[in-house]
């Protein structure tokens, strides 16, 4: 029996059956349905002629992925183990390494460790090239094949191959699987400063950051003298979360603005009365790895002058990726809008710059290690005001307080230099004054 020959007719027909997102959708000219008609031709040949016999589900997934990667490199298809791995952001804990991987040109891209899990303790690194799980090639295997080869049961062996931009011989690390818990705030005390450790954006992340800081109270028996927030090597995660980590330290004014593809599609989030922090110093640590709902928290406490800003540039991710729901365990994770921090900012390719940029010169890689951030990404979205809000990095390679060795460092106890010199900035600090005397980004 000859195979049945789907049409741009047959096609666009049945769509008519299915509730349309918007009126527009309903009009097909001409040059829509020719599209469609050599988009069936292509899918009707690869059925007919290809190698191998491939199913109509698996060619029409991988037509959904192409169309969805042809936007941006945050649009994706959500199947149901991109599910599962969207309630493990959010709210879930898992069997695994603690990594956060994406794709790249056919290859595993380690976007950042978790701190605390077995990747970071086998020295792990952003930029890491993931090519063989337990010696095996996995270079064109597709990014949910890769990680679920990474989970697995607790405490079971896995070793990781790995390429690092600027070393010349790959790295083989093993480690041991663990229960990963999410615990996106951690504090400390160092010194008569609180330290507040923001490492994920989950559904709880504000309510800790809250409960981070009354337990500085509580552990001094007094008001610290100021804060860092460490927001190193964060992806992101829920705007909600990021207007109430923000809010928790703003008592007025907006936090975050975003804005779709009409002029008046815009929605804008204001922080409530009360400043958890009561004004106290506050020195925000950055660097590449601080992306998204990192960058909404940076923007909005330098443009409030409530924080000084330190580190590094940030990843420059501003954009808001909507979940669309198509069925029980499927959906679109689309991009729907920019957001703008409140002075009107675009972070977009450009990310925030730091007030005081600090290298960090206890890494004695930092040097070498390729820096990637997301206008490096292909077919990233354009900043439209980017002659505006252009990016001049300082050079910091002469500045004598940046000189000191990590041998030398490592000698006088400092491990991590910019958490080092971010702590003696907030002990050097008078007040909320002179924080706003240093920060760069006035509101408008």
């Amino acid at each position: 029996m000859p195979r049945p020959i789907l049409t741009a007719t047959a096609i666009l027909g049945a769509l008519t059956l299915v509730p349309l997102a918007t009126s527009a959708m309903a009009a097909v000219d001409t040059d829509t349905y020719r599209e469609f008609d050599q988009f069936l031709d292509v899918f009707n040949r690869v059925k007919a002629e290809y190698v191998d016999k491939v199913d109509d589900k698996t060619l029409i997934k991988g037509a959904i992925q192409g169309m969805l990667a042809s936007l941006d490199p945050h649009s994706s298809y959500v199947d149901a183990l991109d599910y599962e791995n969207l309630r493990i952001m959010t709210e879930g804990n898992y069997g695994g390494l603690g990594l956060t991987v994406q794709m790249e040109d056919g290859a595993i891209k380690v976007v950042t460790p978790q701190e605390d899990s077995p990747a970071a303790r086998a020295g792990v690194k952003s930029g890491d090239y993931i090519t063989h799980i337990n010696g095996k090639l996995i270079y064109g295997d597709s990014l949910d094949e890769a990680v679920a080869q990474m989970r697995g049961k607790p405490g079971s062996k896995i070793t990781l191959g790995l390429v690092r931009p600027g070393r010349d011989k790959p790295l083989d690390v093993s480690m041991l699987r663990e229960i990963i818990v999410q615990k996106p705030v951690k504090w400390e005390v160092r010194g008569d400063v609180g330290y507040i450790n923001i490492n994920t954006f989950s559904e709880n992340t504000g309510a800790d950051t809250r409960a981070a800081i009354m337990a500085i109270d509580k552990s001094l028996g007094h008001r610290p003298l100021g804060y860092v927030v460490d927001l190193r090597q964060n992806g992101g995660g829920l705007l909600t979360q990021a207007i109430a980590v923000s809010d928790a330290f703003l008592d007025h004014g907006e936090i975050v603005s975003q804005r779709g593809r009409e002029k008046t599609d815009i929605e804008r989030y204001y922080a409530k009365p009360g400043d958890d922090a009561h004004g106290l110093p506050v020195v925000v640590l950055t660097d590449p790895g601080t992306a998204s709902a990192s960058e909404i928290v940076a923007g909005a406490l330098q443009d409030h002058h409530r924080a000084l800003i330190m580190g590094e540039r940030t990843f420059g991710k501003g954009s808001v990726q909507t979940v669309l729901q198509l069925g029980p365990e499927t959906a679109l994770r689309l991009t729907t809008a920019r957001y703008f921090t409140p002075s009107g900012r675009s972070v977009q390719e450009g990310g925030i710059e730091p007030d005081i940029r600090v290298p960090q010169i206890s890494d004695p890689d930092h040097k070498a290690r390729p820096v990637f951030r997301e206008a490096d990404l292909r077919r990233h979205l354009i900043n439209e005001v980017k002659a505006d809000n252009a990016v001049l990095e300082e050079d910091t390679k002469d500045d004598p307080r940046f000189s000191a060795t990590p041998e030398a460092l490592k000698k006088q106890g400092v491990e991590d230099f910019q958490l080092y010199y971010a702590l003696k900035t907030v002990a050097r600090l008078g007040g909320a004054a002179q924080v706003a005397a240093a920060t760069k980004a006035p509101v408008k």
